[in-house]
């Protein structure tokens, strides 16, 4: 049975695994400001845990399509690492993801207990982020985007030649091979095709379609799709919270090409649709 594997144990991959967000900053796209203090985060890991999440992950740094902006080391772990730690504290069995591209971040976190780091650039923007997971033994997630922090959700770099999902492979295979030879187990390694990261609504759809392929290169497949723009252009709904049965939509379509690992916003009906849908795949595998 596949399992991934992480600083503080394994998840194993029997069923469909639910990472559930808590975005502790001011700017992010559908909640940014709802959980800037350590209470408000508290009770949003509480719903999450309660909904069905196996997994919380908690990031400190917008990167929304407009406007996101870069924010220094010492700032984000002041709104992380609190959280991080009411997390432990609270739900001492359930792992935490740091969604950071930032080291000392991941290395802060990691020391704290933390178990994954799910890093937006896979490797690209800060060059000791390998080293730090591989020491810290963190599940990490590599995700395909392109650019920085500030432009990675925009279309600035939204341009393909043909092979959308080719393209999308090709870098990121340098990174799994940059987690390789820093040592991190392979086991530990997950791939995320970067829904809605420097891909327009055709692109996004273009790589949920190929979700298969990304499997097939041996490694477990997270899709974050929740709430994403592309899904309020295919459902004509322009506010990013009512998107929420579109994404259930895109998570049992990506569950069917072979993806285990679904990061959202709302837990409780991505959870029901996913278990309902993994049970009638199971009786007809």
């Amino acid at each position: 049975m596949l399992s991934w594997l992480h600083a503080t144990g394994s998840i194993p991959l029997d069923r469909p695994r639910i990472v559930g967000i808590v975005n502790v900053t001011p700017d992010s796209f559908s909640d940014g400001g709802l959980f800037r203090n350590v209470d408000d985060a508290r009770r949003q890991i509480d719903r999450l845990v309660e909904e069905g999440a196996d997994v919380v992950d908690i990031g400190g740094e917008s990167t929304r399509p407009q406007g996101a902006i870069e924010v220094t080391d010492d700032e984000e772990k002041a709104r992380v690492l609190p959280v991080l730690e009411v997390a432990l504290t609270d739900h001492p069995g359930v792992p935490v993801s740091i969604d950071t591209t930032k080291s000392a971040v991941a290395r802060a976190a990691l020391e704290m207990g933390a178990s994954i780091v799910n890093d937006v650039s896979a490797f690209r923007l800060d060059a000791q982020m390998p080293t730090v997971c591989a020491r810290g033994k963190a599940g990490v997630v590599l995700m395909h985007s392109r650019g920085g922090v500030t432009d990675m959700a925009t279309f600035v770099h939204a341009n393909y030649d043909g092979d959308v999902v080719g393209q999308c492979i090709a870098e990121l295979e340098p990174s799994v091979v940059t987690a390789k030879e820093a040592g991190i187990a392979r086991d530990s390694v997950v791939l995320d095709p970067g829904i809605g990261f420097s891909k327009r609504g055709e692109h996004s759809l273009a790589v949920l379609a190929g979700v298969n392929r990304f499997v097939a290169l041996g490694f477990p497949v997270l899709v974050g799709v929740s709430r994403k723009r592309f899904i309020g252009e295919v459902t004509g709904t322009p506010i990013a919270t009512e998107r929420v049965w579109g994404t259930v939509g895109a998570n049992v379509a990506a569950l069917m090409g072979g993806a285990r690992l679904f990061r959202v916003h709302d837990v409780r009906p991505n959870r029901h649709a996913l278990d309902v849908a993994w049970a009638i795949m199971s009786k007809t595998a």
